[in-house]
């Protein structure tokens, strides 16, 4: 998913940069935190205190693609919620899913 894509599941008030802050200080076990990247299909953490590639290597060995830039393809990738539940319980479900211990 996007930042986007879960900013707008959580509703008004969250932004794309709340939701990578909020990511950024998630537990690392408990949170799949690297299958969040940005709208244009690239990793966002070459600013965060870890190997700059780190996030690209992880999704990678999951089985994304890259190109030389960086980018992976959205249209691939990119995973969308499931369309029959309604935006009230996908709501509850993302909110619990990032505050989840």
């Amino acid at each position: 998913m996007t930042y986007g894509q879960i900013a707008y599941i959580l509703g008004k008030g969250y932004t794309p940069r709340t939701v990578g802050f909020v990511m950024h200080g998630a537990d690392e076990t408990k949170t799949p935190w690297h299958r969040v990247i940005n709208s244009q299909g690239k990793c966002s953490t070459g600013r965060i205190v870890l190997p700059a590639d780190k996030q690209q290597r992880m999704l990678e060995r999951e089985g994304v693609k890259f190109d030389a830039k960086g980018r992976c393809d959205l249209e691939t990738f990119l995973w969308q919620p499931d369309q029959k539940k309604t935006e009230k319980e996908q709501t509850a479900k993302a909110r619990a899913a990032l505050y989840r211990r």
